[in-house]
């Protein structure tokens, strides 16, 4: 249990960097430079350790959960590309446009310790900003293992459950107010919907590689 409790809290390193910006505790660039980044590197190591000399409950945890979390978030980002494609595509008849990738190259702003509101992002703050996303897809993976233990034994209902209160967490804090972002009920409900998109993908995936873990052991 303790274990998981550190695995846990090392993996929520990575939107504790948004987190403690938002509150002002620590810049996003001191915090992913000096925490969250060698926080990442303790769990790997864990893992790696863990598979080499203990159970591998760790190891299981933390590649299971990354790999799970990355797919959940690409399901996640393909629900979310006809709201921001819909003039391209011409949709939107069908679709009202959202810019709901809007915060992405904000993010490698933050990260970079650079100005949040920018006329042109940099193509780094833009692949930072991509990279920050995935890393909290991955870390949300892990996290949600380490809440629940074993995939197998629990319903995919349960990481739609954490996914979806993760988001409603989110709305609490200044995340729309610091982005510029309309509270609307209609993002409100994309936004859940998106966020229930990435609980079913990390609940079936997470759960499917465990089982192809035990069937085929390393």
């Amino acid at each position: 249990m303790h274990s998981r409790a550190l695995v846990f809290a090392l993996a929520a390193t990575s939107i504790a960097c948004l987190l403690a910006d938002f509150y002002n505790l620590c810049p996003m660039n001191w915090f992913t430079a000096f925490i969250f980044l060698p926080a990442l590197l303790i769990l790997l190591g864990l893992a790696a350790f863990d598979r080499a000399r203990g159970a591998g409950h760790v190891w299981r945890a933390v590649w299971i959960g990354m790999l799970g979390g990355l797919l959940a978030a690409v399901a996640y980002d393909v629900f979310r590309l006809p709201f921001v494609f819909a003039k391209d595509w011409g949709i939107d008849w069908l679709v009202k446009p959202m810019p709901l990738f809007k915060v992405f190259p904000r993010f490698g702003a933050m990260v970079l310790g650079q100005s949040i509101e920018q006329e042109h992002y940099s193509l780094t703050a833009q692949i930072i900003g991509w990279l920050y996303h995935f890393s909290n897809g991955a870390t949300f993976g892990v996290m949600y293992l380490a809440l629940i233990g074993d995939a197998r034994q629990r319903h995919w209902l349960w990481a739609v459950l954490f996914a979806m209160g993760l988001e409603l967490g989110m709305l609490f804090t200044p995340y729309t107010s610091v982005f510029n972002i309309h509270l609307t009920a209609r993002f409100v409900i994309i936004t859940m919907l998106a966020h229930a998109m990435f609980g079913v993908g990390l609940g079936w995936s997470v759960r499917r590689l465990a089982l192809r873990r035990v069937a085929q052991p390393a």
